[in-house]
């Protein structure tokens, strides 16, 4: 369960981690759903055969599947303004994807609050980092600042 905090108490964790999501595994199944979604069916995606010859070894995730699951790594937040009606997705600062997700891999993300921005009676913008992981390995899959514009 997260830890409800006034709207004053969010600004005081701007630089602090805001907690780490549960695994989720990235299996051939999702990728192939993600592509009849997007229409991005590349074949380092989807053609199994095709990319155990490529590059990768064999098919990996969509870098843009990866960063769709910050609502779910969200959910694992540490801290939820006490108040709030809701949040809505306001866009991204900068995106990286360092590293590619091999089939069957899991991947989590580690939340840290970027910025927290007055911007009217009633709302904040809150920026939050996500490293996103790969199970077993080091690098990073992706970094991405996430704006969320928040609602009270």
């Amino acid at each position: 369960m997260p830890e409800l905090v006034s709207a004053e108490k969010i600004k005081t964790l701007v630089g602090k981690e805001n907690g780490v999501s549960e695994w989720i595994l990235i299996d051939q199944d999702r990728i192939n759903r993600f592509a009849d979604a997007t229409e991005d069916h590349q074949w380092i995606h989807v053609d199994i055969e095709k990319a155990k010859k490529g590059p990768f070894g064999g098919p990996i995730g969509h870098g843009f599947l990866t960063l769709s699951l910050i609502p779910v790594f969200s959910k694992s937040a540490k801290y939820v303004p006490e108040g709030l009606k809701m949040s809505v997705n306001y866009g991204l600062n900068k995106v990286r994807f360092i590293n590619p997700v091999p089939v069957g891999s899991r991947v989590r993300s580690k939340m840290t609050i970027s910025a927290v921005e007055e911007k009217g009676p009633g709302r904040i913008l809150m920026t939050v980092t996500h490293t996103i992981e790969i199970e077993g390995q080091e690098k990073p899959v992706c970094i991405a600042e996430a704006l969320g514009m928040l609602f009270f």
